[in-house]
């Protein structure tokens, strides 16, 4: 029965992961191909779905939306209520405002309510954007939390509006009926611009209703946030400009003809208004077969893509984390079951380090990048080397050590990655400062598996120092072996972080003419190198044993944290990009919880519960 442990317990959670994505796939069947149609946005080819989800993030903070009678909708149903019954969606409660400062700019008393409709918010729009204006000038560092709030109000109803009017005019009732009085009006209108400017006799109702049809369509490609029509049939799609609905409209006067997508996306909503189920099935249908034929490599991106969004691999590996720790709990606990459950955590935690990397590959194949592109996708790489190094020392120690920091880091640093895909697209477009794959796959690679081994390395001192000081776990033999795991880690760490900085060096000399210009990332990132050579060059000396040891890594994580997330936030130098004010008060507190666990670490081991003079061993 022990032995069956070994794979019994990963095998029910894998039952259980795969149960969960049936169930998430079935909940989105009656959109689901509505959701797998490719679009372009902020110059990414994506599927509907994945814009519905971002934009549903951004505005509404979650993923999806509670109505108040109780109804629940996924992300997609609600962009295609925004997109084709907008009176409705205008009804949502989908805007978050929680700052009494605004609430009270709107003359509302504060509640426990926090998610307002556009409809109850749009009477307030003027003052919305005045404020706005004033709060757009001062520097992020430097705004109050009220301008804070209604800067971030400010952009999320300017998305909700730009979505409006993406796929037809804002207000329009039968966008497939005006299509058609657009291409009658086109022959005349032209006849009547062309003898206008030659000052020759018009048709003054055909130029009237010509104009008014372009400057309506004209203005709707301006505004529009969703570009659906594809570039010509020449060529793949993937990486060309494709187009607004009103840009295209306006570029069919010369054919006289409405591109087969309007079309098809006016039809599709004129049976989504009509709430003809079948019909909107029939009609996303027939728009998703033509992109099959005409865009295959869209289509199957897109496809893809929404399959990933749906089984969401990261949330699957975080819940495997957690359980790997606890299994690693009850590895410490002791008992007849110890080593069968330390072998069901290795196998539970190669599940998730194997979905993990699905996600991760899956990422890279999509962005056609290395893994490392911003700072969500390095929360994700950290937590995926993390686990392999901690897989490795566990191979060789066989404590349950390696799995309990493998879990915690991954849980953690994917935890992180969630908070940070509520900025937008996780998979945007490069900045400029990053738009090599050459350097991405090398200098940001190795600077970053830097940091999960100086992280790794900290929670290894973390764990010395929470065992040593509350339990009475910590042997001798268990200490020894976690300074050991520690120190040869921090060499690890040492040569990534040396290599990954001088690599940049040479990237900066190529892109900006100086290998060096004492830009914080660069400083950041040096006072790692330092930080660790320092280290290593103190317990070589016999400067520091276990315990100096244990505090300089626990400092360690400090200034890791400092050069990953708090260089971004001093809005200064070439590196800052990524800027969250709400990242600014959880690093502090990761920070005060490093120097109190520094502070305790330096206690005399005699004061530690298993160090004390009754627990120590004869």
């Amino acid at each position: 029965m022990k032995r069956i442990l070994h794979w019994l317990i990963p095998l029910l959670a894998f039952l259980l992961i795969f149960v969960e994505c049936v169930s998430s796939l079935s909940s989105e069947k009656d959109f689901a191909l509505f959701g797998k149609i490719p679009v372009q946005v902020g110059g990414r080819v994506k599927p509907l779905d994945t814009v519905a989800r971002n934009s549903l993030l951004i505005i509404h903070g979650r993923g999806t939306v509670q109505l108040d009678n109780g109804t629940t909708l996924q992300a997609t149903h609600w962009l295609a209520d925004l997109l084709y019954k907008a009176t409705e969606a205008d009804h949502y409660p989908v805007f978050v405002i929680y700052n009494p400062d605004v609430l009270g700019l709107f003359g509302w008393q504060q509640t426990n309510r926090k998610f307002f409709s556009y409809e109850e918010i749009s009477p307030f729009l003027k003052k919305i954007d005045d404020q706005s204006q004033l709060a757009e000038p001062v520097e992020s560092v430097n705004r109050t939390p009220f301008q804070t709030a209604i800067l971030n109000l400010r952009n999320a109803i300017l998305l909700y509006q730009r979505l409006r009017s993406s796929l037809q005019p804002e207000g329009s009732e039968d966008f497939t009926s005006e299509l058609e009085e657009y291409v009658r009006i086109i022959p005349a209108g032209i006849e009547a611009v062309r003898n206008h400017q030659k000052k020759e006799p018009m048709d003054q109702d055909a130029l009237d209703e010509f104009s008014q049809f372009s400057e309506r369509y004209e203005m709707m490609g301006d505004w529009a946030y969703i570009s659906p029509v594809p570039p010509k049939k020449d060529h793949t799609g993937l990486h060309g400009d494709w187009l607004p609905v009103g840009k295209s409209l306006l570029e069919s006067i010369a054919s006289g003809q409405i591109h087969p997508v309007v079309e098809a996306y006016a039809l599709i909503g004129t049976a989504y208004r009509s709430n003809d189920k079948p019909l909107f099935r029939q009609r996303v249908t027939d728009l998703y077969t033509w992109m099959n034929q005409h865009q295959p490599e869209s289509a199957y991106r897109a496809r893809y893509e929404y399959l990933f969004n749906v089984l969401n691999p990261f949330y699957e590996s975080m819940q495997l984390y957690i359980l790997v720790f606890l299994l690693v709990c009850g590895v410490w606990l002791g008992g007849a079951w110890s080593e069968n459950l330390r072998t069901a955590a290795v196998n539970t935690l190669l599940l998730a380090f194997l979905i993990h990397t699905w996600g991760l590959g899956s990422r890279m194949w999509l962005q056609e990048r290395p893994p490392v592109t911003n700072l969500y996708s390095s929360a994700i790489f950290i937590g995926w080397g993390s686990v392999i190094i901690g897989l490795i020392l566990e191979r060789i120690f066989k404590e349950g050590i390696g799995l309990a920091c493998s879990a915690a880091i991954g849980f953690v640093t994917l935890i992180i990655a969630y908070h940070l895909s509520e900025s937008g697209d996780t998979l945007e477009m490069l900045r400029a400062v990053l738009d090599t794959n050459i350097w991405l796959a090398t200098h940001v690679v190795v600077i970053t598996i830097g940091y999960s081994a100086m992280f790794f390395a900290g929670m290894l001192a973390m764990i010395y120092v929470i065992r040593g000081i509350f339990t009475t776990s910590l042997t001798k033999t268990s200490a020894k072996n976690l300074s050991h795991m520690i120190y040869g880690v921090i060499c690890f760490a040492t040569l990534f972080s040396f290599v990954g900085t001088v690599l940049g060096g040479i990237w900066a000399d190529q892109s900006w003419g100086r290998f060096w210009g004492w830009d914080p990332k660069e400083n950041g990132a040096l006072m790692i190198v330092l930080w660790c050579a320092i280290i290593l060059h103190a317990r070589l000396a016999g400067k520091i044993r276990e315990q100096g040891l244990v505090v300089m890594t626990l400092f360690g994580n400090v200034i890791t944290s400092f050069s990953w997330f708090g260089v971004n936030m001093l809005g200064i130098g070439l590196h800052s990009y990524g800027f969250m004010n709400k990242a600014f008060p959880w690093l502090v507190g990761f920070v005060m919880s490093q120097l109190i666990l520094m502070a305790l670490a330096a206690i005399p081991f005699h004061h530690w519960r298993s160090f004390a003079p009754q627990n120590t061993p004869s």
